[in-house]
């Protein structure tokens, strides 16, 4: 049985483990799709574009030539899906459509249980995103008061780099070992653990964990799992 006791802040990831990413933008997608006449899935076109924005972190990150942002990747992703499948498309059409992002949605078992998370730890926000979009998803998409609400812009790198992490525990005046990452992204898990931080593996896709010594301390499928688990309930 693991003890948490000594866990005084949990830090969220955002995209994809309290936001639905493809419950929220997939839809949006196939109108987009079949406005351009194009026959493709919209899953498969957002399974291409997801998996380019994270090169396009990584890159970010490991090349060190300055933070760019993660809207900024997501729109560099997107253009590079469209090249990927021929899809013309103008700039002012680019801008547009991405709107979409200041609309996603949480996934429905994240509001109830964050309440009752809060009753024993600190809850933040830890996540890639850029600062006032961050605002914007916690207060009105989210529409829930974190303690603080963290972008990885302030450490200049996007998760998993160790400036994340470690810069995150120093701003809560806690050691590593006394915050808890909780992510659905398998990497961020792998970053956090290689830092000291104890960690909950949301696991809401299935896919198979990262070939690491590095384990989450706790696997879940939900918050509601989550919330019991950490609540010993």
């Amino acid at each position: 049985m693991n003890d948490f006791s000594g866990i005084k802040a949990l830090t969220f990831d955002l995209f994809g483990t309290v936001l639905d990413l493809s419950g929220s933008l997939t839809p949006s997608i196939s109108r987009f799709l079949e406005a351009k006449g194009v026959d493709l899935p919209a899953d498969e076109f957002w399974q291409q574009w997801r998996y380019r924005q994270r090169i396009e972190q990584h890159q970010d990150t490991i090349m060190m030539l300055g933070h760019s942002g993660y809207l900024e990747t997501v729109r560099r992703a997107f253009v590079y899906t469209l090249a990927l499948f021929d899809i013309p498309i103008t700039d002012e059409e680019v801008y547009h459509f991405l709107l979409v992002w200041q609309d996603l949605d949480p996934f429905p078992d994240v509001r109830p249980a964050l309440p009752r998370l809060a009753t024993r730890y600190r809850l933040i926000a830890l996540s890639n995103g850029d600062q006032v979009f961050l605002n914007h998803l916690a207060t009105n998409r989210i529409q829930y008061n974190f303690d603080e609400v963290m972008s990885v812009a302030q450490f200049g790198s996007f998760k998993p780099h160790p400036a994340v992490y470690r810069g995150a525990a120093r701003q809560l005046c806690l050691d590593v070992n006394e915050c808890m990452m909780i992510s659905a992204n398998a990497f961020d898990i792998v970053g956090a653990r290689a830092c000291g931080f104890r960690a909950g593996y949301v696991d809401r896709t299935g896919l198979p964990y990262d070939d690491s010594p590095y384990r989450p301390d706790v696997t879940v499928k939900d918050f509601a799992e989550l919330a019991n688990v950490l609540l010993g309930e």
